[in-house]
């Protein structure tokens, strides 16, 4: 009798555990199956919470089938202690297990809402905006400028929640006393900044902040960054450039950076000035007159005035020989390639030629004639304008 219950006992062991078993293998099917998702969608960690109500969320939004699975799922990959706070974008058909990887990660948020401080040229704008899952694709909430315009309320509310992103992006062209203003008025980092930083030392790019960030840490990553890239175009050079050291380099392509905003031309503006330097011709560029009047505080405003393009400053190309002795901005990658591989042209001079480019010309009687038709597009101006 009793070896009959022992063998029935037996058997009704055997078949739990293979029970068991085809649980846990439907269970790990289940979890690493594709979900469904047919659009993608934003998923908002908040500080604090648990896997628990990350899980009903979830299933709420029609992510995953089944709250109990991905939690112990999750639980058994020893990630649910992991979770971190944040916005998180959740593609079309991610899986259980896909998901809980994407919020036990780590790093920035990847959805919701952002904050850029844009630093151009011209202003230092504020840009709020919107990932929207469905197209991957950035919806601008609201835009104002910086210390310039009423600030809104959108903007003093998506700074206080946890998950909003910042990023400061800087463009090309931009001195370093712009962007050490700009960092300074930029309400959620904190720290002095005891002096402006070299004159090109800056690498133009778009960089990741946190509230309670420091401004001088910050602008060391910059000056960290642009080292790299000058050194990288230096060690790339051609042969028998009229520049004899990096910091020669960087003034260069400086200019080129504040000669034109066309990508196209960069190389063939190089040219001219190399082709210049090589001839012992003097640059005459306007944006170095320009620094020599402003030191790049700010922005001149208005046109340059005949006593100021004869005016000695060690800024003024005009006047004197050779470059500079400063950059008179913040140049770009493709403006320090330019330099350190510029076009092979006779190319000496050139003008606006009205499309936002240049005309370029290796004799004056041609480059006479380039400015004569610019002359006659200025006039013209005017009239189209009214």
């Amino acid at each position: 009798m009793w070896r009959h219950i022992a063998s029935n006992a037996l058997t009704f062991l055997l078949l739990a555990m293979f029970l068991l078993g085809g649980v846990i293998l439907w269970g790990k099917g289940q979890y690493q199956a594709a979900g469904p998702l047919t659009d993608a969608i934003c998923v908002e960690v908040p500080r604090g919470t648990n896997f628990d109500r990350v899980s009903a969320s979830l299933v709420d939004q029609g992510a995953v089938t089944s709250g109990p699975i991905l939690r112990i799922g999750a639980d058994y990959a020893e990630k649910t202690d992991l979770l971190k706070a944040g916005s998180f974008l959740v593609e079309p058909g991610a899986s259980m297990e896909q998901i809980v990887d994407v919020v036990t990660r780590g790093g920035a948020s990847t959805c919701g809402t952002e904050v850029v401080y844009r630093v151009g040229v011209n202003r230092v704008s504020v840009q709020v905006r919107e990932l929207d899952p469905a197209t991957s694709a950035f919806v601008e909430r609201a835009e104002f400028d910086q210390g310039v315009d009423e600030t809104p309320e959108i903007y003093t509310d998506v700074k206080a929640k946890a998950d909003t992103r910042f990023r400061v992006a800087v463009a090309e062209g931009v001195t370093s006393w712009q962007v050490t203003e700009a960092l300074r008025g930029i309400d959620l980092l904190e720290g002095e900044v005891p002096e402006v930083p070299a004159e090109g030392a800056l690498a133009p790019d778009s960089y990741e902040v946190r509230p309670g960030d420091d401004r001088a840490a910050i602008l060391a990553r910059m000056e960290a960054a642009q080292e790299v890239l000058v050194a990288a175009a230096w060690e790339g050079r051609d042969d028998n450039l009229p520049v004899s050291t990096p910091e020669e380099l960087l003034i260069l392509a400086s200019i080129i950076e504040k000669e034109t905003g066309v990508p196209e031309e960069r190389r063939q503006v190089a040219s001219v000035f190399v082709n210049r330097l090589n001839q012992g011709m003097r640059l005459q560029t306007d944006p170095t007159v320009i620094y020599g009047i402003t030191k790049g505080e700010g922005v001149l405003g208005r046109g340059l005035r005949q006593s100021e393009l004869r005016g000695a400053t060690p800024w003024n190309t005009y006047v004197i020989e050779g470059l500079p002795p400063t950059p008179i901005a913040n140049p770009g990658r493709a403006s320090l390639e330019a330099a350190a591989r510029p076009d092979s042209t006779e190319f000496v001079f050139f003008v606006a030629d009205g499309t936002g480019g240049h005309a370029f010309a290796t004799t004056l009687d041609e480059h006479n004639r380039n400015v004569a038709r610019w002359r006659e597009i200025e006039a013209r101006q005017p009239a189209q304008e009214n």
